[in-house]
């Protein structure tokens, strides 16, 4: 039975991934801060719900089916006319199939025509020009009736009928919200409305008192909808639910006016601004700069425009202006190349100025402000559409928070704001003479407009003032308050939420994954394959996705080791004609989807010693591609010294950090440049990398668990297994190693040259392992005796912890604290055992391929 003690609980939900979504990210942990239960629900890229965590908020992503849609599709276009000419041919696989029918009953007739005799042959063979004629008409009539449908019908008047994708989305998301039972459900965007309004009013019929509120990011009738029936069915739903809503919340007084006003309301919508979080803001968590990112010194005149570049953005504009600003640059923060921004690149080309545009990744929602902090100027060039005209957009509070005065075009609400507090120059949207003109001014008026951007304006244009009126607004709509509040940090990151394993090996051991066939997605692997990742990825991305299947590809030297692929590729004869000609067959035509590991080239040295040479290929193939960084390919060895002490580029050997050094920047200007998604295996990377997404090792945690007990030896055997020993910071620790072996304290056991067949059950024997101290994560090793139940020292950063918001339970030390750690572990037996069983829970639910499948997913849509 429920108790009146617990926390109210909160629904907010959003038709869209979720991952990106800053305002609903930023809703659901500022509504946890206040004490809330909070679900965070969204759409999935699988056919599988995917559950996780953000800190104390639980994450659910539901697939969304489209049963409703095709049902509606259907009974689409029947008319009298369609039924006569269209009987029983609803769509092209029902021609292909009347058609293969009809062949096979030619094939049939005609050779009975020779069978039979001459009597029954005439009427063979009348019966076959009959159904022919009656073929030929069928087809010709389909064709015909085809091509008077209309590629974009008018509206019928039903939203149901006009975007049947509302229901599906309802049908998805209904369930699982009457499930949990929320006090409110904050339904954001209007593809949200219908089912809060319905899930609401059932948990209402069955007792549940359940408020909700509809929080409108856009003005929906002033949206330019791509399509007739889309454009008529939002503002007909909208206007069909708004005033059942408990409350309405919106982005800008303006809005908020046109919502009341259009919908006669009987209260002014509740405006709720999304902003920057400040609290974050300056704290040195940017790993980046936009100026660095653009490789530009520090007086180089810098204009940013960050977000979203569609044709109503105005960019256009911009790059037309940029001529008449001889020395200004121009950085773009986009998240991936379209035709569109193709298009603004081809025109910068041919005005002479694509040298001075730079594209600069995103980074996550609570590093834009510093990020941005080093331009000079922040762009809201928006053209003058009904949606740009009455919100003040997210970017012009990144903005203002990272110090940015602002140069807009003249759209109306950003334009009073701007002219009201003197915080920039403002243009005649699609002049872009006067675009140059307005930024010229606000360049020589720089230090004065700065000036403008008060701690007043701050205040006002963050979340934390902005989310208290959102707070207050949830405790009024569900008469309850919570108990206290909870400490969870702005910049909390997503974690796996469930544990789920499967046998991964057949009766030899080896890996198992589908192999390359007839599944949707094809997905290439490699074509590194660093200890086999590519491999473990293919296994765990097939076990849990049935419409991938996958080859995985290895460049291989003598002396490598034989890790698991389909395909191993002669290192040595990368720079052969026939090899690449082999390659480019096995890969153009059979993959749908490539993710590439170590930002080597796919085609051997074709078109060169990097991935990028390939990618105008691989794009006009149609595959689909991302980079995978595994570490020294994009580890950035003079940034990697300056953030660790103790950093494994002190004791490199001679050439190797500025070898190193040279391939990092080579790839990260790829990265950089390629707007392709970008994945990490280890979290450490994200610093050199930071827009880049964590997919965790994937290890067999079945095979190297173990019952074997933990700190029950007198002398607690610990375990050191180096590969190379100036990348594990080995001589630095083992004279402290040695001095407690030698007491007596502990066994030390040094392990090298030992056959990787052996190494697991060391590993599996030892009491503590001892993995790397030199660069801040963790690898495949400790992952392994995590999963064996081993406590695990090792030289943790700030920001790895981070990543798994604490849950790591390896026990961080650095060479000048290993000492004190270690005798701490051996004098504290039973919480290092804990510390034991945590680490194999921990290996479940991050390295079972499980997390690594999912966060893959977006891209292997």
């Amino acid at each position: 039975m429920e108790t009146a003690a617990r926390r109210p609980r909160l629904a907010v939900i959003v038709a869209n991934g979720i991952t990106g979504d800053s305002r609903v990210q930023k809703t659901a942990i500022a509504a946890a801060r206040d004490g809330w239960d909070v679900t965070l629900i969204g759409r999935s890229d699988t056919k599988s719900v995917q559950r996780s965590k953000m800190g104390p908020i639980e994450v659910i992503r539901v697939p969304v089916g489209s049963e409703y849609l095709r049902g509606v599709n259907a009974r689409r276009g029947k008319t009298l006319r369609a039924a006569v000419t269209q009987f029983h041919l609803p769509d092209q696989t029902a021609l292909n199939r009347y058609t293969a029918s009809y062949r096979a009953w030619v094939r049939q007739k005609s050779a009975e025509s020779d069978w039979a005799t001459p009597p029954h042959r005439a009427s063979i063979k009348a019966a076959l020009r009959a159904r022919r004629s009656v073929h030929r008409l069928r087809v010709k009539a389909y064709k015909w009736e085809q091509r008077r449908r209309p590629k974009d019908p008018a509206p019928v008047g039903d939203w149901r009928v006009d975007w049947p994708q509302l229901v599906d989305l309802d049908l998805a998301f209904g369930p699982v919200i009457e499930e949990i039972e929320p006090d409110v459900i904050h339904a954001n965007d209007v593809t949200m409305i219908v089912t809060a309004a319905l899930s609401a009013a059932r948990l209402r019929a069955r007792d549940h008192q359940c408020a909700w509120l509809y929080d409108a990011h856009e003005y929906v009738r002033g949206v330019e909808w791509p399509h007739r029936r889309q454009a008529f069915a939002l503002p007909a739903v909208e206007a069909e639910f708004i005033q059942r809503a408990d409350a309405v919340v919106t982005v800008s007084p303006q809005m908020a006016e046109l919502l009341r006003d259009d919908h006669k309301l009987p209260a002014l919508p509740l405006v709720v601004g999304n902003a920057p979080v400040r609290e974050v803001i300056g704290g040195g968590r940017a790993t980046s700069s936009v100026r660095e990112a653009c490789g530009l010194a520090p007086d180089v005149p810098l204009m940013v425009y960050s977000g979203w570049i569609g044709p109503e953005r105005g960019v256009d504009a911009v790059i037309d202006g940029l001529p008449d600003l001889p020395g200004f640059h121009l950085a773009l923060v986009h998240g991936r190349m379209t035709p569109l921004l193709e298009q603004l690149l081809a025109r910068a080309e041919s005005l002479g100025v694509r040298d001075r545009v730079h594209l600069v990744p995103y980074v996550q929602q609570h590093e834009v402000a510093d990020y941005l902090s080093s331009a000079d100027l922040g762009l809201t060039p928006f053209r003058r559409v009904p949606n740009c005209e009455v919100s003040l957009p997210t970017k012009v509070s990144e903005y203002l928070q990272a110090g940015l005065p602002l140069v807009t075009s003249d759209v109306k609400v950003i334009k009073a704001y701007v002219e009201e507090h003197g915080l920039g120059e403002v243009w005649t949207w699609d002049d872009p003479k006067t675009f140059a003109e307005a930024a010229a001014r606000a360049m020589r008026n720089r230090a004065k407009l700065a000036d403008a951007i008060t701690q007043d304006v701050l205040t006002d244009l963050s979340w934390e003032a902005q989310s208290a009126k959102l707070l207050q607004l949830y405790r009024d709509l569900a008469h309850k308050a919570p108990s206290g509040p909870r400490t969870v940090s702005w910049t909390v990151q997503e974690t796996p939420d469930a544990v789920r394993t499967a046998d991964n090996t057949d009766a030899e051991g080896r890996p198992l994954w589908r192999k390359l066939g007839g599944t949707k997605v094809r997905l290439g692997l490699g074509p590194a394959n660093y200890a086999g990742q590519g491999a473990a990825f293919a296994q765990a991305i097939t076990r849990l996705n049935r419409d991938v299947s996958a080859e995985v590809v290895m460049n291989k030297r003598p002396e490598s080791f034989d890790y698991p692929a389909d395909v191993y590729v002669d290192a040595d004869r990368l720079r052969d004609l026939d090899v690449q000609m082999q390659q480019m067959e096995r890969v153009i035509g059979r993959f749908t989807h490539l993710l590439v590991d170590a930002f080597m080239p796919v085609f051997g040295h074709l078109n060169g010693t990097t991935i990028a040479g390939d990618l105008d290929a691989l794009k006009q193939a149609g595959i689909k591609v991302a980079l995978l960084a595994h570490g020294s390919e994009i580890r950035h060895p003079a940034h990697h010294m300056a953030r660790h002490a103790f950093s494994l580029f002190h004791d490199a050997p001679d050439g190797i950090a500025k070898r190193l050094q040279a391939k990092a920047e080579t790839n990260k200007r790829i990265a950089s440049e390629a707007g392709l998604p970008l994945y990490v295996t280890t979290p450490d990377l994200l610093e050199d990398l930071p827009t880049a997404k964590w997919v965790p090792l994937v290890v067999d945690v079945d095979s190297w668990a173990t019952d074997l007990p933990v700190m029950e030896r007198k002398r607690p055997l610990v375990l050191h297994a180096p590969s190379k020993r100036w990348t594990k910071g080995t001589d630095r620790i083992v004279p402290v190693m040695t001095e407690l072996h030698d007491k007596g304290l502990i066994e030390f056991r040094l392990a090298e040259g030992i056959p990787w067949a052996q190494m697991r059950e060391l590993v599996q024997s030892s009491d503590l392992v001892l993995d790397q101290f030199t660069t801040g994560a963790y690898g495949t090793f400790a992952v392994e005796a995590m999963a064996a139940g081993k406590p695990v020292v090792a030289y943790i950063s700030d920001g790895v912890k981070a990543a798994t918001d604490g849950a790591l339970p390896i026990v961080t030390a650095t060479p000048d604290t290993l000492r004190e750690v270690v005798e701490g572990l051996v004098e504290d037996r039973a919480g290092t055992a804990e510390t034991g069983r945590r680490s194999a829970e921990f290996a479940r639910a991050y390295h079972d391929g499980t997390w690594t499948a999912q966060v893959l997913s977006e891209f292997l849509k």
